[in-house]
């Protein structure tokens, strides 16, 4: 349920975006959210059309880029993606564990096209 507040935001910004440029309307919303984030993105599209509604905004196109989680081996260095019940590292090379990064906890509004 936290996805509404932020998808509130999500439009406030967008409707700052298009009073500073003068435009009439924005097109398109351009997100990246990491699947560790804590957001779900699919909220976040399903708030989008209840709260842009009668606003500018309210036709624009969500895109979003879904980022997912990276370990960071710490024998070999290298980023790898995590498998289930596993931090081994997946380089066959390797015999490391994965440590926790942020790549994948990332979430911003990347870009806001307006006309």
């Amino acid at each position: 349920m936290h996805e509404y507040p932020i998808t509130q935001r999500i439009v406030e910004i967008a409707l700052e975006r298009l009073k500073e440029s003068d435009g009439h309307t924005v097109t398109d919303i351009y997100l990246t959210i990491g699947e560790s984030s804590g957001i779900v993105a699919d909220s976040v599209l399903l708030y989008y059309d209840l709260i842009a509604e009668n606003t500018p905004a309210a036709h624009a196109r969500l895109h979003v880029t879904r980022v997912k989680p990276l370990l960071k081996c710490n024998q070999c260095g290298r980023l790898f993606e995590r498998k289930p019940f596993s931090f081994s590292c997946t380089f066959s090379d390797c015999n490391g564990q994965g440590e926790p990064t942020e790549i994948g906890r990332e979430f911003f509004v990347e870009k806001i096209m307006v006309e």
